[in-house]
C-alpha cells in the first residue's frame, strides 16, 4: 500500500524571496542599457536638429550671400549699443528668428515678418510677438527644464537687455542650439563684443591661459552682431568650424536664468562666445564660466556663471555623457568630448586662427 503525497498549493517564502531576488538583479542589469538606449536615441535627435538648423542657416546664405547674423542691434550714429553689454535700446532678432522659415516654421515667422524685415530700419520691437513658440526643432531632448519659459526680472537694468513694456517682457521659450560668435578675451575688450559687425579679435593674454595658444592669434566668429559671414570667408574652412552647438538651458536652476532661450540672441541664450580663460572647454565645470546678466553660478552642476556680469561670454554645454553636438560650418554634425584639449576647442571656434585642430 502507497501513500499519495497532498498537492502542493504555494511557494515557500523563500522561493519567492529568490525569485524576487533574481527579478531585482535582472531589472538592476537592465535599467543603464535602457538609460543607455534611450540617451543614443536623445543624441540622434539632437544631432538631427542641429543639421536641420544648419541646413537652414545655408539655405539663408543662398538667398542673402551670407549666414544669418548672431542677433540684429540698431543703432543711431554711435556704436554704443553695438557694445551689446549695456544696452541703450532693444535688441533685435536672432539668427533662429531668421531662419524661421528654413526650418518649417513659415507661419510662425509671418505673423512677425514686418517688423523682422524692418527692425534695423526702425527698431520695431514687434519681432517679439514669435518668442513664446515652442516647437521640437530647437529642443534637445536630453535636456530638461526647457519647457519653462524665461522670464526676465523687472525693472530692467542697463545691464541687461531691455524689454519693452509690449510684448516682450515676459515668457521666452527655451532652446538648446546656439550659433558660434568666436571671440576672446582683448584686454578691455571682451569676448561677445569684440565681434561686432565682423570684427576680429586678436588673442594676446598670457600663454596660460589658453593651453598651447600663442599670442597673436585671430579669434573672429561665424555669426556675430549685424554680421555673418559667407561660407567661402571661413579662412580655416567651413568644415574645420564650428557654425552652431547646444547650450542647456537655465531652467532648473531659475526662471530668470536665460541661458537656453532660442529667440534672445545673446551669449548662453543661443549664442556661444569663446573659449576664454576661465571656460576653456564644452561643459565646463569652471566658477563663473559664463558671463550672462542674471545667471545663476552653479559649477558642480557644470553650469557655472557670473551673475553680475553683462552679457560676454558662453561655453557649448550639453546633457548628453561626455561631450556636445556640434554642426560645423559644412553643415556636417560631430560630437565633441569634454576631454578635447583648449587648443583644439580654440581652433574649432575661431574662424581665421590658422590652427587646425587634431582631434578632427
Amino acid at each position: 500500500m502507497t501513500r499519495s503525497r497532498p498537492a502542493r498549493l504555494a511557494f515557500t517564502l523563500i522561493e519567492l524571496l529568490v525569485v524576487i531576488a533574481i527579478i531585482a538583479i535582472l531589472i538592476g542589469l537592465l535599467l543603464p542599457a535602457v538609460q543607455k538606449v534611450r540617451e543614443a536615441a536623445a543624441r540622434i535627435k539632437c544631432a538631427n536638429n542641429l543639421k536641420q538648423l544648419a541646413l537652414a542657416c545655408h539655405n539663408y546664405h543662398d538667398v542673402r550671400g551670407s549666414l544669418p547674423p548672431a542677433v540684429q542691434m540698431k543703432t543711431t550714429g554711435t556704436p554704443r549699443v553695438i557694445d551689446a553689454t549695456r544696452h541703450d535700446q532693444p535688441f533685435g532678432p536672432n539668427w533662429i528668428v531668421l531662419i524661421l522659415p528654413y526650418i518649417e516654421q513659415g507661419p510662425l515667422y509671418d505673423t512677425a515678418s514686418s517688423a523682422i524685415g524692418s527692425y534695423m530700419t526702425d527698431g520695431n520691437t514687434n519681432w517679439m510677438v514669435v518668442r513664446t513658440a515652442q516647437f521640437p526643432t530647437v529642443l534637445c531632448p536630453s535636456d530638461s527644464g526647457a519647457q519653462i519659459a524665461w522670464n526676465p526680472a523687472q525693472p530692467n537694468s542697463n545691464m541687461r537687455p531691455v524689454l519693452p513694456p509690449s510684448p516682450g517682457n515676459t515668457n521666452w521659450a527655451r532652446g538648446n542650439y546656439a550659433c558660434n560668435a568666436g571671440g576672446i578675451h582683448q584686454g578691455d575688450s571682451l569676448a561677445w563684443t569684440s565681434t561686432a559687425n565682423g570684427a576680429t579679435p586678436t588673442y594676446h593674454y598670457n600663454p596660460g591661459d589658453y593651453a598651447d595658444v600663442p599670442k597673436g592669434i585671430s579669434g573672429g566668429g561665424v555669426m556675430c552682431i549685424n554680421w555673418g559671414s559667407g561660407i567661402h570667408r571661413i579662412e580655416d574652412g567651413s568644415s574645420n568650424t564650428v557654425l552652431l552647438a547646444e547650450v542647456r538651458t537655465g531652467a532648473e536652476l531659475s526662471a530668470g536664468d536665460p541661458r537656453g532661450t532660442w529667440a534672445l540672441g545673446f551669449p548662453g541664450a543661443s549664442v556661444i562666445a569663446g573659449p576664454s580663460w576661465d571656460a576653456r572647454t564644452p561643459n565646463s565645470r569652471e566658477d563663473n564660466a559664463d558671463d550672462c546678466w542674471g545667471c545663476v553660478n552653479a559649477p558642480t552642476l557644470g553650469m557655472g556663471a557670473w551673475p553680475t556680469c553683462p552679457y560676454q561670454q558662453a561655453e557649448a554645454r550639453s546633457r548628453h555623457t561626455g561631450g556636445v553636438n556640434v554642426a560645423l560650418g559644412d553643415a556636417s554634425v560631430r560630437f565633441v568630448r569634454d576631454s578635447i584639449s583648449n587648443r583644439n576647442w580654440f581652433s574649432m571656434i575661431m574662424r581665421n586662427d590658422g590652427l587646425i585642430s587634431d582631434d578632427q
